[in-house]
């Protein structure tokens, strides 16, 4: 078991920044791939980004790429989200997800086994 628990959101003009965190229990932490996802008002959830258990890989959605960077720190059973040069497009709730898989990554939601509750980023314009 593994529960997530994201902070960090806000609301920023556009080209602004934000650092979302997200914070796990348990202590298999560094045996997950680690996702972030977003939900839109009115769309589905979207992949965002996701991290190598190690930290040494990541992989990111092509809408992202350039202006999100994701981390974690498994000592401290966290991953982050920086977001830079946010856009208005990028309103959104967005979810860490934490995948038990040994090799690669996936942009399912059906992939990830555990989800946190979620924090709202809004950016205006």
């Amino acid at each position: 078991q593994v529960q997530l628990v994201e902070s960090g959101g806000g609301l920023v003009q556009a080209g602004g920044s934000l650092r979302l965190s997200c914070a796990a229990s348990g202590r298999t932490f560094s045996s997950y791939v680690m996702g972030w996802f977003r939900r839109a008002p009115g769309k589905e959830r979207e992949f965002v980004a996701a991290i190598s258990r190690s930290g040494s890989s990541t992989y990111y959605a092509g809408s992202v790429k350039g202006r999100f960077t994701i981390s974690r720190d498994n000592a401290k059973n966290t991953v982050y989200l920086q977001m830079n040069s946010l856009k208005p497009e990028d309103t959104a709730v967005y979810y860490c997800a934490a995948d038990p898989r040994t090799y690669g990554f996936s942009r399912a939601v059906r992939d990830y086994d555990y989800w946190g509750q979620g924090t709202q980023v809004t950016v205006s314009s």
